[in-house]
């Protein structure tokens, strides 16, 4: 049987812009074991919970049936999503664990106007649940960052079919086989959206290619209809100890980052919106004056372009090439001048 999940290899970050250190969150992230380093869906182990594609932060995996969730929780008058174990309600998705923090935040906003209710099995005896707890900690996270936010309420209600099964052929680690009766369990979800997938998702193939992740880009139309909402948002900063080197720029995979050079001074620019906080800036800037904080953000700060610092890049003192962190020297001159022995701490 086909499944619902989806790997986009030109939204991968490790496509977008090569670097030294892969991207593996999704492998990372898969309680099943079911992704290859060549990022390929073994069909057997995988049972779509969707821990790849709130870990990726780039869509590089997708649940195909995602364009419809969003399209629901945005047009209904009541929201009511439910899992695979529990008694069907409204829509129903694979796993709690297909949320990332954008997909929490959005129904977090949409619970200000309308009720919102997510109906559950019992996720402790679900062969999911590693899955579901990342995606419950993502939640935990942002509702203590976010605390007057509008409720979202959880209920447990066990679909009776499942609950008249025994309860440990969910509880241990199933074999292929037990993993294909799982599968017909669910059949009417995976079945119903099968057959309505072409008419409902045409675009949806393998080789979509696309730069804001979906969950994203449906939170900001989301906040495009409410300019005067402020919730909490990942945010890059920059100390006063930044060199204006710009490797940061060219090292960010989604162009959150740009520099502006003008009368020998250089801007770092960051548009929020594009950043998915895959961390690589942090991680190359040698002077380690960048970090992410959270931020209180307004839609128009979200979707603007904030200026994060302002100065002069700094030039070796013996050669004049320029060098990229708080030493006076190039690696090459300090290299060669032993009696600058703090370039290397």
């Amino acid at each position: 049987m086909p499944i619902q999940m989806v790997y986009h290899s030109a939204n991968c970050l490790n496509t977008k812009k090569p670097y030294a250190k892969d991207c593996r969150l999704c492998l990372e992230a898969c309680p099943h074991q079911a992704i290859s380093e060549r990022m390929e869906i073994d069909a057997r182990k995988c049972t779509e919970c969707g821990a790849c594609m709130a870990a990726c932060p780039s869509d590089g995996f997708v649940d195909r049936t995602v364009d419809a969730l969003y399209e629901y929780l945005s047009k209904a008058q009541e929201i009511n999503i439910s899992c695979p174990l529990a008694l069907p309600q409204g829509f129903e998705v694979p796993c709690l664990g297909i949320f990332d923090r954008d997909t929490w935040a959005g129904l977090m906003l949409l619970a200000q106007e309308k009720p919102v209710k997510i109906f559950t099995g019992v996720c402790s005896e679900c062969q999911d649940k590693a899955a579901c707890a990342a995606s419950v900690k993502v939640f935990n996270t942002l509702h203590v960052q976010w605390p007057d936010h509008a409720p979202i309420k959880i209920i447990v209600k066990i679909d009776p079919r499942i609950e008249s099964e025994p309860a440990q052929g969910l509880m241990k680690a199933p074999a292929l086989p037990e993993l294909g009766e799982l599968r017909e369990r669910s059949e009417g979800w995976r079945e119903r959206g099968k057959e309505k997938l072409e008419e409902l998702l045409p675009g949806l193939r393998r080789d979509e290619t696309y730069n804001i992740p979906r969950a994203r880009a449906w939170l900001q139309e989301l906040l495009a209809t409410r300019p005067e909402v402020r919730f909490p948002f990942p945010t890059l900063t920059v100390a006063d100890s930044c060199t204006s080197c710009g490797v940061c720029t060219l090292i960010c995979p989604q162009r959150a980052l740009a520099k502006r050079e003008e009368n020998g001074k250089m801007r770092l620019v960051f548009e929020p919106y594009k950043c998915v906080q895959c961390g690589r800036c942090v991680e190359t800037c040698r002077p380690g004056t960048l970090n992410f904080e959270i931020k209180t953000l307004s839609p128009r700060l979200l979707n603007g372009k904030i200026m994060l610092h302002e100065g002069s890049p700094r030039y070796c003192s013996r050669c004049g090439k320029q060098i990229f962190d708080n030493s006076e020297l190039c690696i090459a001159c300090a290299s060669s001048n032993p009696d600058k022995q703090n370039f290397f701490l």
